[in-house]
């Protein structure tokens, strides 16, 4: 079990560096409000957002803190 708990920590902490890394990368959402109180309608790089790098990031974002939240419920567990 001793082996499984290295690898995982390995996993964990590799995943943590990823995780900075990903969410540096990403870009600040300052229209939010903006377009709220102007009433700006939706472009066409809003609508395909999903598609872009941008949307790639947050996608990986997600599934990085996903595996993130696991492997430390996992991890905290008494083997």
């Amino acid at each position: 079990m001793d082996i499984l708990r290295a690898i995982l920590q390995i996993i964990y902490i590799g995943i943590c560096v990823v995780l900075v890394f990903v969410v540096l990368r990403q870009e600040g959402k300052s229209s939010g409000l903006s377009a709220a109180l102007t009433g700006a309608s939706e472009s066409y790089w809003s609508k395909i957002k999903g598609r872009t790098a941008e949307g790639m990031i947050v996608r990986l974002t997600k599934i990085l803190a996903a595996l993130f939240v696991v492997l430390s419920v996992i991890l905290n567990l008494d083997w």
